[in-house]
């Protein structure tokens, strides 16, 4: 509407002009001097008019822009004038000009809500920008990293070098581990970073948490159940020796405690089989003792960059010792061709192998059986192998103690390959994940 009314105006003001110009020029041919003078002054005076009707309008817009550039709601237009169409005008610019004082409101209250959320939040969270300009750090991660106000991250080398270091380090996706250690306390951290574009300028969203209490736990929890399979093994182990030792005493003393040397045939049988069994239980003993100690003394890794598609081929052949009869379906695939990993060949064969032949073992005598060995790169740019069957799975009673050592499900076995798989993979600064769905799909996941 107030568009139309401008419109107007400028047409009857343009119209206005052209008549006072024709004027002009039909006076000043037929010689009327006079009122072609007086006509020149109203074209004049009409001229000026418009353009200040023009600029007044103009101003009054490049006012309100300016306004609410600089966040002033107090600017207010006059809505009783004689023009209608500039009073029209004000008014919409009025209107309007409530309207985004009422947005910016909403959104500052908005602005503030997050703003609490993010102080009351356990999680330290901070921004940093290519420079290093830490653009916004909440209370937490201030308490957690010793140091307040946190505007730049050369500010942490005055709190740890180390520290310092992983920052300047840090790039996007990255999953860190540190603790911080001061005159008071040590704090286990959990750094992980994400890039962010706010502003069409890239930034770098760091999330910082102590997890020295869940890391307690774990560790808690870890011992009790190793504490609960190693007395389980040793008990199974111990109790018959004890029991067939206290038998064979018998034959060699009368029930006063004194010793005898009459012994039956009978007698004698006996204990050379109970000395056969104490044997066999004794070195179950050491074989268990010998697992345990191979858990404990793994070599560091001596990596080399080695061939993907070649290592997942070796294991192929491998296996297939294993699966004589080719029931089972064995495939590697490796994507790309050339992909590689900076890894010790030797310890993450033994992994592949091991989980290979739990998967070829869960098989047994099911149809269309499958082993499925595929490696790659993630989404996140992480490496990884992954070895998948759709076998029986793994109870989820269960999932979560497969990993414990010496514990197992089998008749045979020490049930230390799976610790063993993952203790190898955190000496190669990777992590090992299990996914299982019973008869659809079970994979273990080695994330590089």
């Amino acid at each position: 509407m107030v568009s139309r009314h401008i419109y107007l105006q400028l047409i009857f003001r343009n119209i206005m002009i052209f008549a006072t110009a024709l004027a002009v020029g039909y006076f000043f041919f037929n010689d009327q001097y006079i009122l072609a003078g007086l006509s020149f002054v109203l074209l004049i005076f009409l001229t000026v008019f418009l353009i200040h009707y023009v600029n007044q309008t103009n101003r009054k817009i490049a006012y309100f822009f300016d306004a609410i550039k600089n966040e002033d709601f107090t600017l207010r237009f006059p809505e009783k004038l004689s023009v209608k169409s500039l009073e029209e005008l004000n008014h919409s610019l009025n209107t309007l000009n409530a309207m985004i004082q009422d947005i910016h409101i909403k959104k500052q209250a908005q602005e503030q809500y997050y703003q609490e959320i993010l102080k009351q939040a356990d999680i330290g969270l901070f921004t940093v920008n290519q420079k290093g300009h830490i653009l916004y750090a909440n209370p937490t991660v201030q308490r957690l990293l010793n140091y307040s106000p946190l505007n730049h991250i050369k500010q942490l080398n005055q709190v740890d070098e180390d520290l310092y270091k992983l920052f300047e380090d840090l790039k996007p996706f990255d999953s860190r581990i540190f603790q911080l250690q001061n005159e008071r306390e040590k704090t286990q951290l959990a750094l992980k970073s994400t890039s962010i574009i706010i502003d069409d300028q890239l930034l770098l969203l760091v999330v910082v948490q102590d997890i020295h209490k869940e890391l307690d736990e774990k560790e808690t929890d870890s011992w009790v159940k190793l504490i609960r399979v190693l007395t389980h093994e040793i008990m199974n182990t111990i109790t018959p020796i004890t029991s067939i030792s206290e038998s064979i005493l018998k034959y060699f003393k009368s029930a006063s405690g004194k010793s005898t040397v009459e012994l039956s045939e009978d007698h004698i049988r006996s204990a050379v089989k109970g000395l056969e069994v104490i044997k066999e239980q004794g070195g179950d003993l050491m074989k268990f003792v010998q697992s345990y100690r191979s858990f404990l003394s793994l070599p560091k890794p001596d990596k080399a960059l080695v061939s993907v598609q070649r290592l997942l081929d070796r294991v192929k052949v491998l296996m297939n010792q294993e699966n004589l009869n080719g029931d089972i379906v064995f495939e590697v695939i490796a994507e790309p061709k050339d992909l590689e990993l900076f890894i010790d060949e030797k310890l993450i064969s033994q992994i592949l192998v091991n989980l290979s032949k739990n998967a070829l073992q869960s098989l047994n005598g099911q149809e269309n059986g499958s082993v499925k060995i595929r490696a790659g790169s993630n989404s996140n740019g992480k490496k990884y192998i992954q070895v998948t069957d759709n076998g029986p799975g793994i109870p989820p009673d269960l999932i979560d103690q497969i990993f414990v050592p010496f514990f197992t499900t089998k008749n045979i076995g020490t049930g230390i390959g799976l610790s063993l798989s993952k203790q190898i993979m955190h000496l190669h600064g990777g992590t090992m994940k299990v996914h299982s769905v019973s008869f659809e799909e079970t994979s273990f996941v080695l994330l590089f």
